[in-house]
């Protein structure tokens, strides 16, 4: 098998690669703003549980979380396919990264934003929405880029649940000929290849919303 061969061969796995970025995004995306905006809004013991949630999520490792939820809880009757077990732990792990931007983004913000808010008559859902949060995600842009390159990495670990992604493919392709060095040279540069332009636009994003280059502040 020529290394041309090897490359196709593990691209056809970049499909179920995308799509557990893609599932995995739907998981996270929501998650990072409802728990970093509770966590940031909330205090005592409501803020404990919340900060308790977010910590199960970033704090655990995704392999194991891959091996509990896929083989484990069918165990108790609850039984997920390969494809919602990993956009789920990778989306949530992801999210768990996020929320912490997301309240990192808010809490950074000058408290006048909220005074001004309330000088206008604003209520405080209203403050947040209208105010706080478009000049916090703009921040916190960047961040947010970063993490979906990292759950694209992520994905590396799917093949533990039968996932037919890039790495399950080059596995495969090691188990018949016997090139594990190029293989899986091979599967890095095919990981650098898609992560390299989420990273330059990430870049781009950081450059364009830095102070003083026109990005928004204040109210």
């Amino acid at each position: 098998m020529s290394l041309l061969d090897i490359w196709l061969g593990i691209l056809q796995g970049l499909g179920t690669t995308a799509k557990v970025t893609g599932y995995g995004l739907i998981f996270a995306v929501p998650f990072a703003l409802i728990f970093g905006v509770a966590q940031y809004l909330t205090t005592g013991v409501t803020r404990f549980f919340i900060t308790a949630v977010i910590e199960f999520w970033r704090s655990s490792a995704v392999i194991i979380l891959l091996f509990v939820f896929y083989y484990a809880l069918p165990i108790v009757g609850v039984t997920l396919s390969a494809m919602t077990v990993s956009a789920m732990v990778l989306g949530l792990n992801a999210g768990g990264y996020a929320s912490q931007a997301v309240r990192a983004g808010l809490q950074a913000l000058e408290r006048g934003q909220k005074e001004a808010g309330m000088a206008l008559g604003l209520s405080r859902p209203a403050i947040l929405v209208l105010i706080e949060l478009p000049q916090a995600l703009v921040a916190m842009s960047p961040t947010f880029i970063n993490q979906i390159m990292q759950l694209v990495k992520a994905t590396a670990l799917v093949s533990l649940v039968t996932l037919t992604d890039m790495t399950f493919r080059a596995k495969e392709i090691a188990q018949t000929e016997y090139k594990p060095v190029m293989i899986y040279t091979s599967l890095l540069l095919a990981f650098f290849v898609v992560c390299y332009p989420i990273a330059l636009l990430g870049r781009w994003v950081e450059a364009r919303v830095k102070p003083g280059r026109g990005s928004p502040h204040g109210v």
